[in-house]
C-alpha cells in the first residue's frame, strides 16, 4: 500500500470512528444525526482538495479545506481522548448515560474553542518576541546589535499581501540592524504569488535583509524563488557567508540550503562547512539554517549561533508534542556543545489557519557581549 493510499484510508477510518463514537452520544435525533454525518463526509472531501490548492487557486476551497483539516484534527484527537476516558470509566464502574453524553458535548465545546482561538491567533500579526543572546567573542562595537528574525511565513492560499504588509510594517518599526528570514516563505509558484510576497521588498535594516531556503521553497520551484528573492532585494545565502561590519568590528553571517534540499536539487546540498569556508577566525559566526537538525554539522563547522525555524513550535495542540520525532528541539533558545541555537515558532502558519499553544513570532534578537 503506497503512502498516499495509507493516509487516505487512515483519514476515512478516523472520520468513521468519530461518527460512530460521537454522534449517537449527542442525542441529535434523526435530522441532526444525518447533518452531522453529512458534515463528516464533507470534511473528508474538503481536507483532500483544500490541501492541494496552491498559489492562485480557489480561495474558498483553500479556506474551507484547510479549516476542515484543522477542525477535524482537534475533533479526532479529542474523540480519541474521550474514548480512552470512557474505556477507563467502564473498567472502574463509573460509566453512565450522563457521562457519555456530557463527554461528547465537552468534545464539541473543546473543538469549537480551539478552532476559534486558534484562528484568531493565526490571523493576527505576529507578536514581537525579545531575546538577548550572549556571545563570548562579540566585539564591543557589536554589543546590542539587533537582528530581527522572520521564519515560516508560508505565503500561499490563505496568507496574502495584506498579511505580509502588516509584518513588514511591524519589522520596520523595530529599526533592526539586520533582518534574516530562515526559510519557508512561500507555498506556490512565483507566477502565482509574486504580488503577495512583493511587500517584503520594503523591509529595511541597517545591514540588509538575508534569506535561506526552506523545504517549501523546493516544493515550489527553488531556482525561480531564489531569483525572485534577489530581485526583491533579499540576499540569498546558499551555502555561503558574508561579513557584516560595524564601527570596525566584524560578524560572519552564513546561510545554508535546507537540510533536505539535495533530494530536490542535487546541487543544493546543505553544507555548513562550505558556507563558512574562508571565514576569518576569531570573528562571531551566525548561521541561518531552516531546520534545527542542521545543528550538529553547524557545530562541527565552527558556528557560534544558529538561527532556525521549520517546527512552527508545533503550531497547535497537540502537535508540539510530536515535533521531537523529527527535530531535536521544538522552539526557543537551546544549546549543543559550545553553540547556541534559536528556533523560531514561525511568523505565519502552514495548512490549517490555526495557532493554539504555539503563538507566531517576529523575533528581535539582541547580541550581548560577555567577558568570558
Amino acid at each position: 500500500m503506497n503512502r498516499r493510499l495509507l493516509v487516505g484510508v487512515l483519514l476515512i477510518g478516523l472520520h468513521v470512528f468519530v461518527g460512530v463514537t460521537l454522534i449517537p452520544a449527542l442525542s441529535l435525533g434523526l435530522p441532526g444525526s444525518v447533518l452531522a454525518c453529512g458534515y463528516l463526509v464533507l470534511s473528508a472531501v474538503l481536507m483532500r482538495y483544500g490541501v492541494l490548492v496552491r498559489g492562485s487557486g480557489s480561495a474558498l476551497l483553500a479556506w474551507s479545506g484547510l479549516l476542515a483539516m484543522g477542525i477535524f484534527s482537534s475533533l479526532a484527537v479529542f474523540s480519541l481522548v474521550r474514548a480512552f476516558m470512557l474505556a477507563l470509566a467502564s473498567l472502574l464502574g463509573w460509566e453512565s448515560a450522563a457521562f457519555t453524553q456530557n463527554s461528547a458535548l465537552a468534545v464539541i465545546a473543546a473543538v469549537l474553542a480551539v478552532t476559534l482561538f486558534g484562528l484568531l491567533n493565526a490571523r493576527r500579526t505576529a507578536r514581537v518576541v525579545e531575546r538577548d543572546i550572549a556571545m563570548r567573542n562579540l566585539p564591543a562595537a557589536l554589543d546590542g546589535f539587533r537582528i530581527v528574525q522572520l521564519s515560516d511565513i508560508h505565503v500561499g492560499p490563505t496568507i496574502k499581501q495584506g498579511y505580509i504588509e502588516a509584518i513588514v510594517k511591524r519589522v520596520n518599526g523595530l529599526s533592526p540592524d539586520l533582518v534574516v528570514i530562515t526559510g519557508d516563505l512561500v507555498d506556490g509558484s512565483v507566477a502565482d504569488l509574486a504580488d503577495d510576497i512583493a511587500p517584503l521588498a520594503q523591509l529595511r535594516a541597517g545591514h540588509g535583509v538575508y534569506v535561506v531556503t526552506g523545504n517549501h521553497e523546493y516544493y515550489s520551484g527553488a531556482d525561480s524563488w531564489i531569483a525572485e528573492f534577489e530581485r526583491l532585494g533579499m540576499a540569498v545565502l546558499l551555502n555561503r557567508h558574508v561579513l557584516v561590519e560595524q564601527a570596525g568590528a566584524r560578524l560572519v553571517l552564513a546561510g545554508i540550503a535546507d537540510y533536505s534540499a539535495e533530494l530536490f536539487r542535487p546541487g543544493h546540498r546543505s553544507d555548513p562547512a562550505a558556507a563558512l569556508a574562508g571565514a576569518p577566525p576569531n570573528v562571531p559566526r551566525i548561521l541561518l539554517a531552516h531546520q534545527p537538525r542542521s545543528a550538529k554539522a553547524a557545530l562541527a563547522a565552527g558556528c557560534d549561533l544558529q538561527l532556525s525555524g521549520h517546527t512552527h513550535g508545533g503550531q497547535f495542540w497537540p502537535w508540539m508534542h510530536f515535533v521531537r520525532w523529527q527535530q531535536p528541539w521544538v522552539a526557543g533558545l537551546q544549546r549543543v556543545g559550545e553553540m547556541q541555537i534559536y528556533i523560531s515558532r514561525g511568523t505565519g502558519y502552514w495548512g490549517p489557519p490555526l495557532r493554539f499553544g504555539a503563538p507566531s513570532e517576529i523575533t528581535r534578537i539582541r547580541l550581548i557581549r560577555t567577558a568570558t
